[in-house]
């Protein structure tokens, strides 16, 4: 059992023990009533207390157990909450660290509960696409009333103990414990074990909420906030059941909730993402206990848009950067712009003055290379050309320390072609930040065919470090996300040469549940970067068919919203995108010149080709051994390009069509002579897959 079981002076003591967050597996919860048991059978025994063995009383479910047979195995955590309001002997939690989800709904279940400061406290199960599965929903507004009980539990966000028992009228906390926790939770265990009757959160009535119609508000904030989501409003009709039943029916009404939530395609696609997420720190053939190398320091090369945000992105982790240009005013510049965006944060309240003055602290700046010698990483970000960035990496491998790690914030370029300039190429990773790198949460770490696995462990610890989602990617042009992105823009310019117009294909992309659609991202990013590209692959890939509407757009100079005008015109100063007659008219001429006769685009087709090109390139990545895994591809694309994380990703949303479905469908887009036959050709490993009833995921 992950428990364990001890008496002293009167008091049983049982302790969580499932690290690392002493989840609440099958194991758990039987060991937790085999103690009470023992506990209720011996006569010496007064009060019970549970703690949580390490750093935190308990994290919830254990996730190893999801989807399986024995996270529902009896006895349940229904069944050990009654066991624990149903104790003779008085039970109290003794909670430090960390309780949430299903250790918070355990506490609950306890006659008392004691916490230590800085503690969080949580119901994220809505991060997961359900509703609290155990009376969470309906004992939390009891104890801390309406109004933050529905915040907390609509939100999943984590709550600190100092400032939930500080909450007028809140019952959740007895007492705020600063010392020893065992200890304190012994004597005040002692102390309430003659008082009869027990406490129970059950007898608790739930007070009124201030507005009458909070209800209704909720709902309607959560209809913006977390647009398209299913489980949000679910968690109001739970925590508005607890107004109006008594628990025992609450607990009925929440368990009818949860059992529809778990079936539903949002909460797969959101377990996805949860799994996914740390399954894209796992390389295969680098062992978890790799040696890592020191990354004290950090230099970064180029001080522009890119090179700042990452220079941001160290300097909030409290780690040392230093900043090289070529030039004063380059730097000057550069570090006007990162200071600017913290005094942004400062006035908005999201950045204490002090941390700004730390952070601002930690950063240098130089015109000489020798000042970034001793530096245990550096990070290039100058301009995207194989020649400028081979003769920035001859002069770092001139400079740098031994064992140093060099890495390229490339997008496209070939870093095994980077590596060889080096006389250590395997000192030599690829880390693609996204722009704003000090924002966005992806990193692409590409993995070069001569990068050393302690140069692989160490990157990826350092993206944690930093707050990133690392994903790892081999060499190929593009590598995941830009390789992938090129089907799907390709397919937007296919489409309204065929007929749809560029609003109508954002249009259908964001009710989908894209943040933007591509039209709009092209403005955003800058239309000219994909022109460059398209420029280079005409000469390196004249076999790949393109529509010409995006190359005419960049020909009038239409380069996107830094220039007033893109596939959108814009006005000054505003970034709402109107529509162009010259993008029109543009098109038009595309559609003559080539013959085309413009057709009725349904919306549904439109989606179907834009996120269907990605899957299939994705297969193709899949089978060329790029990415290690298909949730790697969903990682890439909900935290850098806006796919709706309620999808889980473009793979995991074919899986969820249906492979068959998919080949299917893709069959049916070769026969469209507008469009590229070739590459609607299903990639073998999607073929296979289908016909073997399989999934990627």
């Amino acid at each position: 059992m992950s428990t364990s079981y001890q008496v002293t002076d009167g008091v049983a003591v049982i302790s969580l023990d499932n690290p690392p967050v002493n989840g609440l597996g099958h194991g758990t919860r039987a060991g937790v009533v085999d103690g009470l048991n023992k506990a209720q059978a011996d006569a010496g025994v007064q009060a019970v207390v549970i703690i949580g063995s390490g750093k935190v009383f308990c994290g919830g479910a254990d996730i190893r157990e999801f989807g399986s047979p024995s996270a529902f195995a009896a006895p349940d955590l229904q069944s050990v909450i009654d066991a624990l309001e149903g104790s003779s002997k008085p039970v109290v939690a003794a909670i430090h660290g960390v309780v949430m989800g299903g250790g918070l709904e355990l506490a609950l279940g306890c006659h008392y509960r004691v916490v230590s400061p800085g503690t969080q406290v949580a119901l994220p199960e809505v991060n997961l696409g359900l509703v609290p599965g155990a009376g969470g929903t309906q004992r939390l507004p009891r104890v801390l009333g309406v109004e933050t009980a529905l915040q907390m539990i609509t939100t999943g966000m984590s709550v600190l103990s100092d400032k939930l028992i500080k909450t007028p009228g809140q019952k959740l906390f007895d007492r705020l414990v600063d010392g020893d926790l065992l200890s304190s939770a012994i004597a005040f265990a002692k102390d309430v074990a003659a008082i009869r009757p027990l406490p129970c959160v059950r007898q608790l009535s739930v007070a009124a909420p201030a507005e009458a119609d909070v209800f209704t508000k909720a709902r309607a904030d959560l209809a913006k906030t977390r647009r398209h989501l299913e489980a949000p409003q679910h968690c109001v009709d739970c925590v508005e059941a607890a107004t109006r039943l008594d628990l025992d029916a609450g607990i009925r009404f929440e368990r009818e909730v949860f059992v529809k939530l778990i079936a539903s395609d949002q909460a797969r696609a959101l377990q996805h993402a949860f799994f996914g997420e740390r399954a894209a720190s796992k390389i295969p053939d680098v062992p978890a206990d790799t040696p890592l190398r020191k990354v004290d320091k950090v230099a970064v090369i180029g001080a522009g848009t890119m090179g700042g945000g990452i220079a941001m992105c160290f300097l909030n982790a409290g780690v040392p950067v230093v900043l090289l240009e070529m030039k004063q005013e380059a730097i000057d510049r550069g570090v006007g712009i990162i200071r600017k965006n913290y005094e942004a944060q400062v006035s908005k309240g999201k950045l204490a003055q002090d941390k700004y003055e730390a952070r601002m602290a930690l950063l240098s700046t130089t015109l000489d290379y020798a000042a970034i010698a001793q530096a245990d990483m550096v990070i290039e970000a100058v301009f995207e050309d194989l020649g400028v960035k081979s003769t920035v990496f001859k002069k770092l491998d001139e400079v740098m320390k031994p064992g140093a790690i060099l890495a390229s914030n490339t997008s496209t370029l070939d870093v095994d072609k980077i590596a060889e300039v080096t006389q250590r190429p395997g000192d030599v990773v690829g880390l693609h930040f996204f722009s704003p790198a000090n924002v966005m949460r992806l990193l692409e770490v590409v993995r070069s065919k001569h990068t050393a696995k302690d140069v692989m462990a160490t990157v990826m610890q350092v993206a944690k470090k930093i707050k990133k989602i690392a994903v790892v990617s081999g060499v190929c042009d593009g590598f995941i996300g830009n390789r992938m992105f090129e089907q799907y823009t390709r397919q937007a310019f296919f489409l309204v040469e065929e007929g749809a117009t560029v609003q109508q294909v954002d249009q259908a992309a964001e009710k989908f549940g894209f943040a933007m659609g591509p039209f709009r991202v092209g403005d955003l990013a800058g239309n000219d970067i994909g022109f460059a590209i398209r420029k280079r692959r005409y000469l390196e890939k004249p076999e790949v068919r393109y529509s010409k509407v995006g190359d005419a757009i960049c020909e009038l100079g239409r380069f996107g919203q830094k220039v007033g005008k893109g596939w959108y015109d814009y006005e000054v100063g505003k970034r709402e995108p109107v529509p162009s007659a010259e993008v029109q008219a543009a098109i038009d001429k595309v559609r003559a010149d080539k013959g085309v006769t413009a057709r009725a685009i349904s919306d549904e087709e439109i989606v179907a080709r834009l996120v269907l090109s990605m899957v299939n390139e994705g297969a193709h990545i899949l089978q060329e051994g790029i990415a290690n895994r298909a949730s790697d591809l969903d990682m890439v694309y909900l935290s850098g390009y806006g796919f709706p994380v309620w999808r889980g990703g473009p793979m995991l949303y074919a899986d969820m069509l249906g492979l068959p479905k998919v080949v299917e469908t893709m069959q049916q887009f070769k026969q469209n002579p507008h469009d590229d036959a070739a590459f609607w050709e299903p990639a073998p490993l999607l073929v296979k897959l289908a016909a073997e009833g399989k999934t990627f995921n």
